[in-house]
């Protein structure tokens, strides 16, 4: 056109291009490739869905950190296994799990285990030992933050606990007997609001089913004494919470939330 002359637009251009096989992805970069949809995973009891991570434990010593290895039955919430260790590595992650199947029994069951793309996550040991115990691996997306939402929540309870040393860890033991009283809390006294108020301990077993259903008698019990303190509004919802689904499909998500 700056010649006083027109031939074709832009589009007729990558359309004849098209035509001939010669609208190729050119230069040294990769092509542009869609993301994978999260792969979604369902629990409806304990053991047949867990996730892991690794996080780090500051200790007093700047530059220095322990790690935190811990696994999370996805249905009940139930930290599974956990151990601190002064390095990250894919030998000891599998030891780990091992432990945690042996201890919960479950052995050669259909387990699925998710975790993020981590170093020990896709170590060569790790693959090996999940493979050997019969345990189907899951992996977040590539640079997606919250496709291990189950373990980034449990951590960050962790980290938000009022006796955190937020100064760090003195030592390796110190950093192990505190984890320990951590998952002893969160197992058998913590109230998990995701799972109507009662511990991942209770849930895990069963128990939730005969607590939530005394706490609904007690709810009906109130409200037909002073019915006036509830007027039309019905009583808490004491019913069980039901499957719990890793990764939910988009459209289900939203049609959950709606």
């Amino acid at each position: 056109m700056d010649e006083g002359l027109y031939l074709a637009s832009e589009s007729s251009f990558y359309r004849i291009l098209k035509a001939h096989n010669q609208l190729n992805h050119r230069g040294q970069s990769l092509a542009p490739q869609r993301s994978r949809e999260a792969t979604t995973h369902h629990a409806s009891g304990p053991c047949e869905l867990w996730s892991w991570d690794i996080t780090y434990l500051a200790s007093t010593v700047r530059g220095q950190f322990y790690y935190l290895y811990m696994f999370e039955d996805v249905y009940s919430r139930k930290i599974v296994g956990y151990e601190v260790y002064e390095a990250e590595s894919g030998d000891y992650a599998a030891g780990l799990l091992q432990r945690c199947l042996l201890r919960e029994k479950c052995l050669h069951r259909s387990l699925v285990l998710h975790s993020d793309n981590g170093a020990p996550m896709k170590a060569q040991t790790m693959k090996a030992k999940l493979e050997e115990l019969g345990v189907l691996p899951s992996y977040s997306r590539p640079r997606v933050s919250n496709d291990n939402a189950f373990s980034e929540s449990l951590f960050r309870t962790l980290k938000y606990r009022p006796d955190w040393p937020s100064a760090g860890f003195k030592s390796l033991d110190d950093a192990r007997r505190w984890v320990d009283g951590f998952v002893s809390w969160y197992n058998t006294e913590h109230k998990h609001s995701k799972l109507r108020f009662v511990t991942p301990q209770e849930r895990h077993s069963g128990e939730d089913v005969a607590i939530l259903a005394q706490r609904q008698r007690v709810l009906e019990q109130a409200k037909q004494r002073t019915p006036s303190r509830w007027g039309s509004r019905p009583i808490r919802n004491c019913e069980p919470v039901g499957p719990t689904t890793l990764n939910p499909e988009k459209r289900a998500a939203e049609k959950d939330a709606a």
